[in-house]
């Protein structure tokens, strides 16, 4: 087994040719969480006969990409704010709140507790439990608040538990955090992966709450994160004002917006996605759920983890043994409350999961 020190992200093809020697170019990735059927055809034929626009500055106010938005997510176009990809959102709202303690809700993506610390902040993990197969238990959570606490980070559906919080939950977190005058960001990366989507998204909740901002982005969901379009939903118009005063302008270049008003209303791409990540994940889940080589969590977003359960079995031994077969996995074991017995993979089409499930079992 190769000896390295590093834990690779989904994008980190580069390294893993230098490490393994395989080509970036055969490896199938199951860690960067990506929608299997790539660039939609009408999106690809889009741009390309409009390759024009980069002659010609967007508008800076995005007004025709966020009404699109709007009508995407069901949001009023006013409490839009679009960005650089949702990670630049992230960072300047946590550059304007700039925290001094939060809370994020783990394990997760490790970018809050960096842009937290990176403004001084200090990012304390409530855990999600293993017993309770990762799933909040919000009762025992909400006990937990306190005045001391700024701000509350939440990925919904989560990375990488792909459990989920639903709406009326999140109302009950929302009012006890009104009450503590906690403000609440909530990524919604996976959320349109979800089966029950509509009892996820937390879109309408910025009609009535003003201490909470979603993000999205999309580069899972629309298999594009080189794209680098973001956006955020909030019914607060003072924090709108402070990110668009302090955002660069022009984060988002011409060909960005017209992908934008494209990809949103793409209905048959959005469909196709859906259909394939909902029959793969259920089918997937179902064949793991019967396996006692591992332990499988409910999954909400395209991906699911798993906990090794075979002695002797470490998530770096798959790892090393799915790259050898060109398949990419997370090997879970950097994120806090995991340890090396937890890898995480996203759901891609039939036949490369196929692959994938043949190299996980093999005996």
């Amino acid at each position: 087994m190769i000896k390295h020190k590093d834990h690779f992200h989904g994008s980190d093809l580069e390294k893993i040719e230098a490490v393994y020697g395989v080509k970036k170019e055969e490896i199938i990735s199951f860690s960067a969480n990506v929608n299997p059927l790539g660039v939609s055809p009408l999106l690809r034929k889009t741009l390309s006969d409009k390759i024009d626009a980069i002659t010609s500055y967007p508008d800076r106010e995005y007004v025709s990409l966020r009404r699109c938005i709007g009508e995407y997510c069901g949001a009023d176009p006013e409490n839009i704010i679009v960005g650089n990809g949702s990670t630049e959102l992230i960072s300047l709202f946590i550059q304007i709140e700039r925290p001094k303690k939060a809370i994020v809700i783990g394990p997760t993506y490790s970018e809050y507790e960096r842009e937290i610390s990176l403004g001084g902040g200090a990012a304390l993990y409530y855990p999600l439990k293993e017993q309770d197969d990762f799933r909040l238990n919000v009762t025992d959570f909400i006990a937990h608040l306190n005045e001391s606490i700024d701000l509350l980070v939440i990925c919904n559906p989560n990375n990488p538990t792909s459990s989920c919080i639903k709406r009326k939950d999140m109302r009950r977190i929302l009012d006890a955090c009104k009450e503590y005058d906690v403000f609440v960001m909530v990524d919604e990366t996976y959320v349109e992966f979800a089966e029950q989507m509509q009892e996820i998204d937390a879109v309408p909740l910025a009609n009535y709450y003003n201490n909470i901002i979603i993000l999205r982005g999309t580069s899972k969901f629309f298999a594009s994160p080189g794209l680098r379009l973001g956006y955020a939903i909030t019914g607060n118009r003072d924090l709108i004002k402070a990110v668009n005063t302090r955002k660069n302008p022009w984060t988002i270049n011409s060909l960005a917006v017209i992908a934008g008003e494209t990809m949103f209303g793409d209905t048959d791409y959005i469909r196709k996605t859906k259909d394939l990540i909902s029959s793969e994940r259920r089918r997937i889940y179902d064949f793991f759920s019967g396996s006692d080589q591992f332990k499988v969590y409910e999954p909400n977003g395209n991906f699911m983890l798993a906990k090794i359960l075979k002695e002797n079995l470490t998530s770096q031994d798959l790892f090393d043994r799915a790259i050898k077969q060109k398949m990419m996995i997370r090997d879970c074991s950097t994120f806090p409350f995991l340890d090396n017995r937890y890898i995480r993979f996203c759901f891609m089409n039939k036949e490369d999961n196929d692959r994938l499930i043949a190299c996980l079992t093999e005996q």
